[in-house]
């Protein structure tokens, strides 16, 4: 009788990866190249604050033009205000590149609707409203837009002022800060809106161009070139680039950051 061949176990990680490989679950084996899809888990080119105020018949926004690459001041001149139509505004803080997919989306849609030739446009609450969902959705895939969005716009005789952020928060407020003037600018512009709750186009721009100031001398990812955009029954009109007038004499004396 013939002696038959010793029987081997099967392996412990039968169709699994070898040591060092990815494994995707019920998916294709390593060998067929596919990796777990990916999320992005950190910004790369990322913008700073946006400030928006409203006014007596109107609503303006600013951002600065830097886009850091880390810490690294990489782009000087990128735009982060958008105007939707002539009568909505937006301006972003956070990931550009996720800006940039956002602002595809948006141009798309507002092409789209005039096609129609109806008469109507996207107002201010539409977009807010929109953008809302849009957020929300992304946040509950884990996969959110790493931005942080200020709406803006004048219509139907009404100034509107939003706030979006990753997560699909939102909220409306005569005066909005994202990002690090969120903690700077954003209790100045209070202040000055419990002094007169209302203002007019230029107290409200100076009080914006004082802010902005203020983020390039203490938020080291700011810089001195901006835009303002500016929201009225005339529609949208977007300013550009400016260059604020900074004053550094003092600058030695500041101490204690070593």
């Amino acid at each position: 009788m013939e002696v038959g061949r010793a029987w081997a176990p099967p392996p412990f990680w039968a169709g699994g990866p070898a040591p060092g490989q990815t494994y995707v679950p019920g998916g294709p084996g390593p060998a067929a190249g596919v990796l777990p899809f990916a999320r992005t888990l950190s910004p790369m080119v990322t913008g700073t604050s946006v400030l928006g105020v409203k006014f007596d018949g109107g609503v303006i926004i600013a951002a600065d033009m830097m886009g850091s690459y880390g810490s690294l001041a990489r782009f000087r001149s990128i735009s982060r205000l958008l105007k939707v139509n002539d009568t909505t505004m937006l301006g972003a803080s956070g990931d550009y590149a996720d800006f940039q997919y956002l602002k595809q989306i948006i141009d798309q849609m507002v092409i789209d609707e005039e096609l129609l030739g109806d008469g109507h446009s996207y107002s201010p609450k539409a977009i807010h409203s929109w953008l809302t969902r849009v957020m929300y959705n992304r946040r509950s895939k884990i996969n959110p837009l790493w931005n942080t969005v200020v709406i803006g716009g004048y219509y139907n005789g009404e100034s509107f002022l939003g706030y979006v952020d990753m997560l699909g928060v939102a909220y409306e407020a005569p005066t909005l800060a994202t990002g690090y003037g969120a903690y700077l600018a954003q209790p100045l512009m209070r202040e000055v809106l419990e002094k007169k709750s209302s203002l007019t186009k230029e107290e409200a721009r100076d009080l914006i161009e004082r802010c902005m100031k203020i983020l390039y001398y203490r938020d080291a990812r700011s810089f001195n070139r901006y835009e303002v955009a500016i929201a009225t029954e005339k529609g949208v009109e977007v300013e550009g680039p400016l260059t604020l007038e900074a004053n550094w004499d003092i600058a030695h004396l500041v101490s204690g950051f070593e």
